[in-house]
């Protein structure tokens, strides 16, 4: 979202093109304008006030959904790195878990220094099907106490659950698919960013070099997630194919329509544009004559 938007202001001369909807909404700290929270919404929103803004707002689920491998692979070197998530509460129908249902994968403070396998090898990783676990409506399953239900029960579910989640979304877009994630988020929402997305693909998790065999380990520990991306690529397609029809069936009418303008202007009568000559006073011819 860097094309347009920092930290989830909207860039003011995006706001100032032609025909674009603009949220007069502020952000409290500062006079820029919010398009949108930064901030990842683990419940629902029922019951919060906002005294930021004094319009009502409505509220739309977005995400943005990445190949399973990649992601893993980025979020291992986030980790290698020493970044954490102990002040994720993971909170799931009203309380945190134990230690007991989420134990740590490692001592001390952070995981800073771990090898890829160390990453792999430890249960609870939370990296494991990420995508998912956050996504999907964790109480169905009973949160994170794993004997609530049977394994391969619980995991339907929680795909199952994703996919419904994903699919009721107002938008959502794939990270492999920037031009089009672009296209699909300006059309849904009505809104035109000033430049083009860019497709990096120098990311943290380009810069890896794995064997097959590694691969193969890192997609069966993210198996529902490749399954849920699976379903996500052919949605987006749909998505993605939906808006270009629509967008040319509305180009086609709009042709049409100036084609009839056209046709209508030509059949008017044309005006006079030169006025007719005056016909010579009698005076004035006399004159004339005698000068002959």
């Amino acid at each position: 979202m860097s094309a347009t938007a920092k930290d989830g202001e909207a860039d003011r001369a995006g706001e100032a093109s032609t025909g674009t909807r603009k949220n007069t909404c502020s952000n409290s700290n500062s006079q820029s304008t919010s398009m949108f929270s930064i901030l990842k919404v683990t419940t629902d929103l029922r019951g919060i006030r906002l005294s930021a803004c004094s319009k009502a707002r409505k509220f739309y689920y977005i995400t943005l959904l990445r190949d399973p491998v990649s992601r893993y692979l980025s979020e291992w070197r986030h980790v290698q790195r020493g970044a954490t998530w102990k002040t994720s509460l993971h909170m799931c129908d009203g309380r945190t878990p134990t230690p007991e249902e989420l134990p740590s994968c490692y001592e001390g403070t952070d995981w800073s220094g771990c090898t890829l396998q160390e990453f792999m090898d430890c249960p609870y990783n939370l990296a494991n099907n990420r995508q998912v676990r956050m996504l999907a409506d964790l109480s169905l399953v009973g949160c994170y106490n794993m004997s609530f239900i049977p394994e391969n029960k619980r995991a339907q579910i929680l795909l199952e659950s994703a996919k419904k989640n994903l699919k009721d979304m107002a938008f959502f877009g794939l990270t492999e698919f920037q031009r089009k994630t672009q296209y699909l988020f300006e059309r849904t929402f009505n809104l035109k960013f000033i430049r083009p997305f860019m497709q990096y693909n120098s990311t943290r998790a380009g810069g890896v070099e794995v064997d097959n065999d590694t691969i193969r380990r890192i997609e069966e520990l993210n198996d529902l997630d490749m399954q849920l991306y699976d379903y996500a690529k052919d949605l987006f397609q749909q998505r993605y194919q939906y808006k270009r029809q629509l967008e040319r069936m509305e180009q086609r009418i709009k042709n049409r329509e100036e084609r009839l303008l056209h046709r209508s202007n030509e059949a008017l009568p044309k005006e006079e544009t030169e006025e007719q000559g005056r016909l010579p006073t009698e005076d004035y011819m006399s004159h004339i004559i005698e000068k002959w």
